[in-house]
């Protein structure tokens, strides 16, 4: 396996564990009337300030593993992996472990420049396909 496609491996697994990190908080804090239930209206304002970050990070994580995962694919079927793509690929991973944390203790603009490393990396990794 491609040191990218493990980093992607590793990437979807951290999205189960932020799944987890979200829904342990929200089922106690809502309860599983809400949970199990319709969810008809937007739970954030039933919710913590921390508990509803973790939402938004595990949301705002399966938008950029869309990119990087297209990212990976690319490189890894064109076999261009090279060590910049490596390198990038884990930059995303580990951007993505720091997000986590950034996101739910409101550290701005940490959290912007963490996200942005992990965007560029994919961005990086897209382009080394193209050229």
């Amino acid at each position: 396996m491609t040191p990218e496609l493990t980093a992607l491996t590793l990437a979807a697994l951290l999205q189960v564990a932020q799944y987890a990190l979200y829904a342990i908080p929200a089922n106690l804090e809502l309860g599983t009337r809400y949970t199990a239930g319709s969810r008809d209206h937007a739970p954030d304002q039933d919710m913590s300030k921390r508990t509803a970050r973790l939402g938004r990070a595990m949301q705002n994580h399966f938008e950029g593993l869309i990119l990087f995962g297209i990212a990976v694919t690319v490189i890894t079927l064109s076999d261009q992996s090279s060590t910049l793509t490596a390198i990038c690929a884990y930059a995303y991973l580990v951007a993505r472990i720091l997000y986590i944390p950034a996101y739910a203790y409101g550290l701005n603009p940490w959290r912007s420049l963490i996200w942005a490393v992990g965007f560029l990396s994919t961005l990086i990794i897209l382009l080394v396909a193209v050229f």
